[in-house]
């Protein structure tokens, strides 16, 4: 509706009056430009400088718009070539368009940027005073279009759209969208999310026409309403557009109608017939109080607008800022009781598990049971112990993966060292790498021939994975190893072991049992449960797990690299690791509970207040790949921690896989073998490697290729491992990753490196924490330097409270740590803490 109709009616008589007082007229436009009269100097004018302006203005946006939509053709091919840094651009705009449609669309906007350069094209026309428009309402009304649309799309390519549009070689929503939706799904998960953004697109359509209002109020009324209103006449339609903010010609308040009035003859027609098209409508002055009326409530409805979106994005900061303690603004233990159980899969609720297709089927059905070959070994097995004057009576076999069991059944009078001495002849009679007796069977009255697979069979870790036996594990860390003679499923639980010790020579399966065990894991526990620390001296084993750094991985805040593979970094983070076990005892104690499982148990139901310090334990797994590396490198200083945590850490939920190619007695001591009672033998090259990691013969024996021993009580068992490939590794990695993750690693304890030449308060530990100064009154006030004291009183997270205490212990406030006591409080009273702010601070 046009605000000012006496103006526009008066506007064509000032019109005339004005062209005839400008005879002969001005030329405008490319006119001026190139007259000769003019020259070039014209440029410098005013109404020629905006035409200036406004074509190079156009020709920007246009070129910006082509490159746009050319990277939904080009844009895989142009993403390789900006990260390779050189190439050919595949874009319609070159490089340059490449570089432009990556920043537009990838890093601010997604999909939506396309209305950045489509802005540019309306300023351009309104500079070049081709087109009016009404600036402020095109880029306020394109801004928050571009702004909704970016989130909406972010969330609906993630969580509705298929794979193949997903996937796409362009980000939907852009780094924009992502981040709010990232903000979104942890805050208030995918219902919140959706019912956010459907209530923001409601208000912008109030704000657009309060039609929707009555709208509204029809459909929540009675739906035969919207029948009748669709019914209306067209002069009821008309009554009902008397308050509405559009124009009654069919122009929106986009348009601009009361902008101030151009000299040119065309804009005095463009009024003219303006006023014509409401010349049939009659109360024009009510019209124009009905036309500020809605105004005013729009802009009240953005105003307000404007304020819930402060507070939501200060709401929003507060969830973020308490997300880790959810409780810490509970008002008291009955009102956090009275809580549903809290649930650690709420921090990434829509995580989803690998899936056992990501792992590789393998075809064995060449190597099906061949019964010719068995029956010729047992043959040759009765012939060699008949011709050593060992008498049998049965004889049966039990065909496994790689090695088939023939179980004997010796007759009366036969001693059992007789056939244990025979090992040697039955493989060089059946022409076998090697072979493994076991007498006794134990539970059994037979004795055990152990003779390799001329055709061995390949155990997938797929068929682990969809085993029901894994499927329906309630083991607290499940780990799928292989299959046995029998082709069982063997399964152990770590969190029971407690620790595991890994040996074998290079190149006998070493390195792939150590995936198959992160694979198991991976598969069955949440990232919120589960967290890894993985020690990697050689630098290639573990690097394929880089991707779940944000979801699996832990390590020390001073790392970069999510897998370490520094010496002095690995004795920084066993350190740190014995650190947070004390925390967790002190967390126990207080909790009353003897094990994490009796400590998580009370706090999953709500019996223990974050607020006092209480938090959720996930389990932590140490995975060191090559573990006679960092004995020969560090000795005595990383031994020391690793049997502090072996002895310890299994009732606080944090337990050890260590792994070593040379099981010399330098490298796995007693004091190792001690307090790592669980071992996973593969091939050795020696008896006595044998004995030092199985205290028995036995690994030498075995063939290879997976072939292991597996100890963890009286008698070994001889398992098949599971091959899990490089390909297959990358597969889980890529999907976990490709989800939405925590913001960064797992962060354990920092832990203040000793130096000789490091005097107190002299390290430099950045900005001080904005509660250090009510930290330092706190422990002055007590006398006791205590970190947990800080966690209790203050609701701090024990991160956060560590750092403050190293300040303090920085600023000469307290002592250094001593243990299990508290650190010596160096103030007497508060007279004396200011005195001592005042001379460090100033």
């Amino acid at each position: 509706m046009p605000k000012n109709t006496p103006k526009k009616k008066a506007a064509p008589a000032r019109g005339k009056k004005k062209s005839a007082k400008k005879a002969p007229a001005k030329k405008q436009g490319l006119a001026a430009i190139f007259a000769p009269e003019e020259g070039w100097r014209s440029i410098l004018s005013g109404e020629t400088l905006r035409f200036v302006l406004g074509l190079v203005l156009l020709l920007l946006s246009v070129f910006v718009a082509i490159s746009i939509l050319s990277l939904y053709s080009s844009g895989a091919h142009d993403q390789s070539v900006l990260e390779a840094g050189g190439g050919k651009a595949a874009n319609w705009g070159g490089m340059l368009g490449a570089r432009c449609a990556d920043l537009f669309v990838n890093q601010y906007f997604g999909v939506c940027a396309i209305l950045i350069p489509t802005f540019g094209i309306l300023l351009s026309m309104r500079l070049m005073n081709t087109y009016r428009v009404r600036l402020w309402k095109w880029f306020l009304n394109l801004g928050i279009i571009m702004v909704w649309g970016s989130v909406a799309l972010s969330l609906c390519s993630q969580e509705f759209f298929p794979s193949s549009i997903r996937n796409m070689a362009f980000s939907w929503g852009g780094l924009h969208g992502n981040s709010v939706r990232d903000m979104l799904m942890e805050n208030l998960g995918l219902t919140g999310a959706l019912l956010v953004l459907g209530f923001l697109a409601l208000l912008y359509l109030i704000y657009l026409s309060s039609e929707t209002v009555r709208i509204l109020k029809n459909i929540l009324t009675s739906p035969k309403t919207v029948v009748n209103k669709l019914k209306k006449n067209p002069a009821d339609k008309a009554s009902d557009n008397d308050d509405d903010t559009f124009d009654d010609e069919g122009d929106t308040d986009l348009q601009d109608d009361d902008e101030e009035e151009d000299d040119g003859e065309g804009s005095d027609e463009n009024e003219e017939a303006t006023v014509v098209d409401l010349g049939t409508i009659t109360g024009e002055e009510d019209k124009i109080d009905h036309t500020k009326a809605g105004l005013d409530m729009g802009m009240d409805i953005v105003n307000s607008l404007d304020g819930e979106d402060n507070q939501a994005d200060a709401n929003a900061d507060d969830d973020t800022a308490g997300g880790d303690n959810q409780a810490d603004e509970a008002p008291g233990d009955d009102s956090y009781e009275s809580l549903p159980p809290y649930d650690p899969r709420k921090d990434l609720e829509h995580y989803k598990f690998p899936t056992p297709d990501l792992l590789k089927k393998y075809d064995n059905g060449d190597a099906a049971i061949d019964m010719e070959e068995h029956n010729a070994n047992k043959e040759h097995i009765v012939k060699i112990l008949a011709d050593f004057g060992v008498r049998i009576t049965n004889i049966r076999a039990t065909v496994g993966p790689t090695i088939t069991l023939y179980e004997v059944t010796p007759a009366a009078g036969i001693r059992i060292n007789k056939i244990k001495n025979l090992s040697d002849d039955i493989a060089l009679a059946l022409r076998a790498v090697g072979v493994r007796i076991i007498a006794p069977i134990p539970g059994k009255g037979t004795i055990g021939i152990e003779v390799p697979n001329r055709k061995p069979r390949i155990v997938s870790m797929e068929s682990l994975i969809v085993s029901r036996r894994f499927q329906e594990s309630d083991y607290e860390l499940p780990i799928a190893l292989g299959k046995t003679i029998t082709n069982e499923v063997f399964m152990v639980d770590l969190a029971k072991m407690p620790h595991l010790l890994v040996a074998g020579a290079t190149g006998q399966g070493k390195s792939v049992g150590l995936n198959a065990i992160v694979t198991s894991l991976l598969y069955k526990k949440h990232p919120a449960e589960l967290k890894i620390v993985m020690v990697d001296p050689k630098k290639v084993e573990f690097s394929v797990y880089s991707p779940l750094e944000n979801f699996f991985l832990a390590k020390t805040a001073d790392t970069e690299e999510p897998i370490i593979t520094d010496v002095t970094k690995v004795v920084a983070t066993l350190k740190s690791l014995c650190q947070l076990m004390d925390h967790r005892y002190d967390l126990l104690k207080r909790a009353k509970a003897r094990n994490i499982k009796e400590y998580n148990a009370k706090f999953l139901a709500r019996r223990l207040n974050p607020k006092n310090g209480h938090e959720y334990m996930p389990y932590i797994v140490i995975i060191i790949d090559e573990f006679g590396d960092l004995i020969m490198t560090a000795g005595k200083e990383v031994e020391l921690p690793i049997a502090r945590i072996a002895q310890l850490a299994r009732a606080v939920g944090m337990h050890m896989v260590i792994a070593t190619q040379r099981p010399t007695t330098n490298i796995i001591t007693g004091t190792i073998k001690a307090n790592f009672p669980a071992r996973m033998a593969f091939k050795v090259s020696s008896m006595i490697d044998s004995r030092t990691i199985l205290d028995r013969p036995g690994a030498n024996q075995l063939v290879g290729k997976g072939d292991m021993l597996f100890l963890s009580g009286n008698e070994p068992v001889r398992v098949q491992c599971a091959f899990v490939d490089t390909p297959e590794v990358e597969s889980i990695n890529e999907f976990i990753s490709s989800q939405q993750g925590y913001l960064h690693a797992y962060e354990l304890p920092e832990v203040q490196v000793e130096s000789d030449d490091m005097g107190g308060g002299t390290r430099d530990a950045g900005p001080l924490d904005p509660l250090f100064e009510e930290a330092a009154r706190l422990i002055v006030i007590h006398q006791q330097g205590s970190t947990s004291l800080i966690q209790r009183k203050m609701g701090l997270g024990y991160n956060r409270a560590g750092r403050i205490m190293d300040q303090l212990e920085q600023m000469g406030i307290v002592g250094p740590s001593r243990g299990a006591k508290p650190r010596e409080v160096f103030l007497p009273d508060d007279v004396a803490l200011n005195a001592h702010l005042e001379a460090h601070m100033s």
